[in-house]
């Protein structure tokens, strides 16, 4: 999960605590110091905070963000000491180098500007970048995952509202349709098994799709009906490259995802044209399951007002598989693609 703090959050949030620095040292230091002395004093003062915020978003946004944010701690805790260097190096660039040429004034004297006493003199003052910098990032992530949180209870419960909109007596239908089968499959057998075949894939929109996971071979077997029933209002005129490759059983998934990009297919895919072939490919290797599309797209079609449905499943596998998937859709000379990569669970 990447964070998304505004830069300017950090900038505001130093230039407050530099603020309350010399407010709670005037405070404080009954001394009457001469203004030259008081403007060198905070002149010091505000490189050493220059540097502090230089290694703050070295540590928030690489650090924190490589091996904190994947909770690879023992790592993070080896970059401390490249941090501290860091900042006894930026210290030194700031204050000895900058603002020297600036003013002719060092900070340091000139035995203790010597790089090993620098480094030791310095080495530890550097570490309150790092203490707030992975402080704020953990706060941040934590304070993003529960409005995701909040965010995901809100798309279920709508989608929930929604199903039982849909499910108007759904054994009455189921009933019915069974009756249909019985009185067919006496008379045409095709006709039979098409009504079978609906009446699977309603059984599983009603039963299945509220879940947050499924089973891997039941959505696949949900998807085969899809493109069944579709071949059939197409009369035929279906021109559809479909495949499954790989080995699965009852590994699980997060629920409606691949029929997310199958029907995109159907709904906004040109599919009648014999020398403008879509295609649908689901493989199963290694743990983890890939779904890839491609179709032309319909005259007038603009992908970019359907996005509704794409910016929810991202936010659902976000929650769900965290940096575990890939998640691409490509828009170009008249043509769509689609890429989905997601590890299998047992």
């Amino acid at each position: 999960m990447k964070s998304k703090i505004p830069f300017y959050y950090h900038i505001v949030f130093f230039f407050l605590l530099f603020i309350t620095y010399i407010l709670w040292d005037i405070g404080l230091n009954d001394r009457k110091i001469e203004i030259i002395m008081k403007g060198i004093y905070y002149g010091v003062t505000s490189t050493y905070m220059l540097s502090l915020f230089c290694i703050y978003v070295l540590n928030f946004y690489f650090f924190c963000e490589w091996f904190l944010n994947k909770k690879k701690l023992l790592f993070y805790i080896l970059t401390i000491p490249v941090s501290l260097l860091l900042f006894t190096a930026v210290r030194y660039f700031v204050e000895e180098v900058v603002v020297y040429n600036i003013t002719g004034v060092h900070n340091y004297y000139e035995e203790a500007r010597e790089i090993t006493y620098y480094i030791k003199d310095n080495f530890f003052y550097g570490l309150p970048a790092v203490i707030l910098s992975a402080l704020t990032f953990l706060f941040w992530q934590f304070q993003t995952a529960q409005h995701q949180n909040q965010e995901l209870l809100l798309e279920n419960k709508k989608a929930e509202f929604q199903m039982l909109k849909a499910q108007v007596s759904p054994h009455f239908l189921f009933n019915t349709l069974n009756s249909f089968y019985s009185q067919l499959i006496l008379k045409d057998d095709k006709m039979a098994d098409d009504v079978l075949v609906l009446s699977d894939l309603l059984r599983y929109v009603i039963t299945e799709t509220d879940k947050d996971e499924a089973v891997l071979s039941k959505e696949i077997q949900f998807i085969k009906n899809y493109i069944h029933l579709q071949k059939k209002r197409f009369e035929d005129q279906l021109f559809l490259d479909f495949k499954v490759e790989g080995n699965y059983a009852n590994e699980k998934i997060i629920s409606s995802a691949l029929i997310h990009f199958v029907e995109n297919v159907f709904k906004h895919g040109k599919l009648n044209d014999e020398t403008k072939k879509a295609m649908i490919s689901i493989e199963i290797k290694n743990d983890f399951l890939e779904i890839s599309t491609f179709n032309y797209c319909l005259d007038g079609e603009n992908y970019s007002s359907t996005g509704i449905g794409f910016d929810n499943l991202t936010k659902r596998l976000e929650y769900t598989y965290k940096n575990e998937f890939i998640l691409k859709k490509t828009e170009e000379n008249n043509t769509f693609k689609t890429y989905l990569k997601i590890p299998l669970r047992k």
